[in-house]
């Protein structure tokens, strides 16, 4: 029996993910702070902001399993609002959890990885990391910020027999929407804030469902050699392909003009 471990797998693309596995026979691990465990799903309590919480939780699952083959950091939320008006305790919530909360997971992760000598790491991101959207700045950022350090985490653990890989989810219907802090301070200067914000709403209520990036993390798992970076969905492989092959000046321009 393989052995997945996840952290956000309670909702969302994390528990069509956990279903799907289990469902294939997997044992899943599911790290979060509200999930209950049930046929090969077994939860454990964690909050990704605090580096001993996941350290606690990983062990358990590790001593519990002896072994683990994958590896999802999937735990995130989003916020909305101006740069400019943006309050810094929101901005260091927002890295803290979809940053800072990968970090935890992948210092925890690691030691049993090595010492197993294999396994799979694979970070939820975001392709507003490679085209970031207006009044989404700081989601953007900490989606950009797992990019790059899942690609330098590549190279360093290499040598260990370790893969590492990121998939990329366009729009997705979810109650990540619902559940997004979104700051309206200083709508009186940008007026287009909230046309703006419910535009990227629609967007993503009409997007893909979570058992569809549920089926790129289990097409990913069961690669022989993953790639770095996937992007999930066919038109958003396509926007990232010209967003590639074009003036960045343009691709941004474009997307001003669908969101602003």
């Amino acid at each position: 029996m393989k052995t997945l471990l996840i952290t956000g797998g309670s909702s969302g693309i994390g528990k069509a993910t956990v279903d799907l596995f289990a469902d294939h026979g997997w044992l899943v691990y599911e790290l979060s702070r509200h999930g209950v465990s049930h046929d090969n799903v077994h939860h454990i309590d964690c909050d990704v902001v605090k580096a001993v919480s996941v350290h606690m939780a990983v062990a358990q699952a590790f001593q519990e399993a002896s072994h683990i083959d994958v590896v999802i950091s999937n735990a995130g939320f989003g916020i909305s609002g101006a740069i400019e008006f943006a309050k810094e305790d929101d901005i260091r919530h927002q890295m803290d959890v979809n940053f800072m909360g990968a970090v935890h997971l992948t210092q925890a992760v690691l030691p049993y990885l090595r010492e197993q000598q294999g396994g799979l790491i694979i970070y939820t991101s975001s392709v507003a990391a490679t085209l970031a959207v207006p009044y989404q700045a700081f989601y953007s950022a900490s989606k950009a910020a797992i990019n790059a350090m899942a690609l330098a985490l590549a190279n360093e653990v290499r040598g260990f027999g370790i893969h590492v890989s990121v998939l990329m989810p366009g729009d997705v219907s979810t109650g990540f929407t619902a559940a997004r802090a979104k700051s309206e301070d200083g709508a009186a200067v940008y007026t287009n804030i909230r046309h703006a914000v419910s535009a990227m709403e629609k967007d993503e209520q009409a997007g893909m469902t979570p058992h569809k990036m549920a089926q790129c993390f289990w097409a990913i798992a069961n690669k022989r050699n993953p790639a770095p970076l996937y992007v999930g969905g066919g038109v958003y492989r396509l926007l990232c392909f010209f967003d590639r092959l074009l003036p960045k000046r343009f691709v941004n321009w474009i997307e001003g003009r669908m969101y602003c």
